[in-house]
């Protein structure tokens, strides 16, 4: 191994540079040298990259017609039907703006708006932007879609949907006649169409009706032309013969809230005990008591069941304010603890956002740097203050294993392990996105106004990870925001080569673009390839090995070409890891080392001493290299004696079931010929 000085470590250019060579051999994983973690997990378990939520239905009460949270409903005691739903299964009641979406659709299509004002559902399902099954008295009657294409909402119906649109309209409609040939997906030609209504237009969605079926398909040309087309004039994408109509009741939201108040009491009871289980326990009864309030509806309800769980002990409000958080939500922040009062500790970034995009670039769903500058750094520094007057930090936080596929997996209480420190209590982890709103309206509290114009999660305004949709709203509530990040962009774009319309369809919230944005690039004729940074991969050390001033001796590198999906495809074979989607930060563990990897291409390696510094990073370095330059030959996958290896893609992943063997790196052609790449 060569001695650690500042300069590159480990190129795939020729040229000037140094270019260390890396023998495979040395590659291997000996724990008696590395001290490397070996945990052996049982190999007959099949091994799952994404948790998914077992409580994936509600109920429904059919007579008083709400949904229920547990199968008895507390008003008329009868119990409801089971509803099932798709994953992730977070249901939420639809927003006033949603409500008026879907309002304006129905008018604009149908002239008729049969929901009226009737408790509606949304559950978000998977998509290219923002997609929801909408549920109204139990019936999943359509999907809600913003499409990217168009950047505008989308209706489409469902069987159910159609059912009852038709008994109220008879727009974009076309009836057919009566025949025994299966219907579900197939085209049909005009000799078969009863009559069409004069509104269809190519590529509608239609209402389908065939003697007692009843159903939804795609139009494939003008109304006025489909006499004259030869060939399929329609698609049927679903009928059957069910007779489905609206429940003659129409309830409120004061009725949904009878009917599971005991529900709401049992869930928020059992959450202040877990808060006050954890905090009053010996070690921790003395220590301040923080809670992670975002000014969104997960952390509001947190707010409120720590206050209640520990009404005789100080309870502080912390506000990390990013610098581009929406106006409402620093303004309800401050009013709602002021109000309440709480004591707010608002945080900020002392590099502002803007003062580091230029050189970053925009942040992306996974290249989230700015979340290191905003979020991190200041929220470090506020846990310091704490722990200058105590142990430990608990900080009451309101992440829900609902909310993505990163959360599915939290515990109730986890120490922190991106801010040592600090111990984290998630007491309504649990909690589905439709019981968190049962309790802000059963306990009457306020909340921020950005639910109710547009927003189902609230964050920073110019956030990647927020929907195409809300960013659409940001240029309507406030325009002059939405005119500098839109500047920004453009130039951006201009300067990288890329195309107005690759910032107009919101492209740039990726570093690399997943199949489907790829797609959508090619649906539209929209040239993506500019967008790919420099393909050389380099890994260039910035500091040497130096002690650390929490002792041990640390390494800090950056790397050049980074892909953060690809680095974390590969580092189970180093040791275990734990990934920030929000602060763009994956920490890897070995017995002896911590490794650090941030979205911005930086790495800091912390071993126990200057030798495991050095081999650990010297294996971390070859690991990122095997990553990047990964060929998809699928030699490795042969090797391995665990089957811990898969071909994703044209790409290698090794999984958990990963036993650090080193086998694979042995067999591995890119560290065979590392000089050889150019």
């Amino acid at each position: 191994m060569v001695p650690m000085k500042k300069g590159r470590y480990f190129s795939t250019k020729s040229g000037n540079s140094h270019v260390v060579s890396v023998n495979a051999s040395s590659a291997r994983h000996k724990s008696s040298k590395n001290n490397m973690s070996r945990k052996v997990p049982p190999h007959n378990k099949p091994v799952q990259r994404y948790a998914s939520n077992e409580k994936d239905y509600i109920f429904w009460c059919t007579k008083c017609n709400v949904p229920l949270m547990e199968k008895g409903c507390n008003t008329c005691e009868e119990e409801g039907r089971k509803l099932d739903l798709s994953q992730p299964a977070d249901v939420r009641f639809c927003s006033p703006y949603e409500r008026g979406v879907l309002h304006e659709l129905l008018i604009s299509l149908f002239e008729s708006d049969p929901f009226g004002e009737r408790v509606i559902l949304l559950n978000k399902i998977p998509g290219d932007d923002k997609v929801d099954e909408v549920i109204v008295d139990s019936l999943v009657v359509g999907i809600l879609r913003f499409d990217m294409q168009k950047m505008d909402y989308i209706l489409e119906p469902s069987v159910s949907g159609a059912q009852i649109l038709l008994e109220h309209t008879n727009l974009k409609t076309v009836v057919l006649k009566k025949t025994s040939k299966h219907l579900n997906g197939k085209k049909v030609n005009y000799d078969i169409v009863e009559s069409i209504s004069s509104d269809v237009r190519e590529s509608d969605i239609v209402l389908v009706k065939s003697g007692n079926l009843v159903g939804f398909g795609i139009a494939y040309c003008d109304s006025m032309n489909a006499s004259s087309v030869n060939g399929p004039m329609l698609r049927v994408r679903k009928i059957d013969s069910r007779q489905i109509s609206l429940n003659p009741k129409v309830s409120t939201m004061d009725d949904v809230i009878a009917a599971n108040v005991s529900h709401i009491r049992t869930i928020g009871k059992n959450a202040i005990n877990t808060i006050k289980g954890i905090a009053n326990q010996k070690d921790y009864k003395n220590l301040p008591v923080n809670v992670s309030f975002s000014g969104g509806k997960d952390s509001l309800v947190v707010l409120d069941l720590t206050l209640s769980a520990l009404k005789n002990r100080k309870v502080q409000a912390f506000f990390l304010n990013t610098g581009i958080e929406f106006p409402e939500t620093v303004e309800f922040a401050h009013k709602y603890c002021k109000e309440n009062n709480v004591e707010l500790i608002e945080k900020k970034a002392v590099s502002d956002f803007w003062d580091n995009v230029d050189a970053f670039g925009p942040p992306a769903k996974d290249f989230r740097w700015c979340c290191k500058i905003c979020k991190l750094a200041p929220a470090n520094a506020a846990i310091e203050e704490c722990l200058a007057e105590a142990p430990t930090c608990i900080t009451v936080d309101g992440k829900r294993r609902y909310e993505s596929f990163s959360r599915a997996n939290i515990s109730t209480s986890e120490k922190n392990p991106f801010v040592p420190g600090q111990l984290n209590i998630f007491p309504v982890k649990d909690w589905k996105a439709i019981e968190i709103w049962l309790y802000i309206y059963w306990r009457k509290l306020e909340y921020n106004p950005l639910y109710d114009l547009g927003f189902e999660r609230v964050g920073c305004y110019l956030c990647p990870a927020a929907l195409s949709a809300e960013y659409q709203r940001l240029k309507v509530l406030h325009p002059e925001l939405h005119s500098k990040w839109e500047s920004f962009l453009m130039q951006w774009a201009k300067k990288n080569g890329l195309s107005d319309e690759f910032i107009e369809h919101g492209l740039w919230r990726w570093k690399e673009l997943p199949p489907k944005m790829l797609k959508l690039c090619d649906d539209l004729g929209i040239s993506s390839s500019a967008i790919a940074s420099d393909s050389s991969f380099t890994v260039n050390i910035t500091s040497g090995i130096s002690p650390c001033k929490a002792g041990g001796y640390s390494i800090e590198a950056s790397i050049q070409g980074f892909s953060m999906k690809r680095t974390m495809d590969f580092m189970n074979i180093i040791g275990e890891m734990v990934f920030s989607e929000e602060l763009g930060l994956l920490i890897v563990r070995t017995d002896s080392s911590s490794i650090k990897i941030f979205s911005t291409g930086s790495i800091v390696v912390n071993s126990e001493n200057r030798e495991t510094a050095d081999s650990v990073f010297g294996e971390v370095s070859r690991q990122l290299l095997k990553a990047h330059k990964c060929t998809g030959c699928g030699i490795c996958l042969k090797v391995c004696p665990v089957n811990a290896i898969v071909l994703e893609d044209g790409h290698v992943r090794i999984n958990e079931s990963c036993i650090r063997c080193g086998k694979c790196t042995d067999s591995c052609v890119v560290l065979k010929y590392a000089k050889k790449f150019s």
